[in-house]
């Protein structure tokens, strides 16, 4: 099974390119180029995603899903937006509450 705990880790490791801005990270690269490139991107990875879901095997599934998580997580950082708030919206429709309902500032 897969270590859930990995997606506060990469949240952590991009939170902290977009801070420091290493020479050669992509994640500071994309974020340099501002949140209209970088949503840009979620949109080309979505696009990719459902290409993928149509068409290809499951592994291409994968990968461009795993891509579509990877700069989501870049655009809530870019936003400050914790990836914790995207679970507690998940979790709220569960329980019938609307993610519009819930206190997010």
């Amino acid at each position: 099974m897969a270590d859930m705990a990995f997606i506060e880790r990469l949240e952590a490791l991009v939170h902290d390119r977009l801070r420091e801005s290493p020479e050669g990270s992509y994640t500071a690269r994309l974020a340099s180029k501002g949140i209209v490139a970088a949503a840009q991107k979620i949109g080309e990875e979505g696009v990719e995603l459902a290409l993928a879901v149509v068409t290809g095997p499951d592994g291409e599934v994968v990968a461009e899903s795993a891509d579509l998580v990877f700069h989501l997580l870049v655009v809530l950082g870019m936003r400050g937006i914790p990836f914790a708030s995207v679970v507690e919206a998940l979790e709220q429709r569960h329980r019938g509450r609307t993610p519009t309902q819930l206190p997010l500032d």
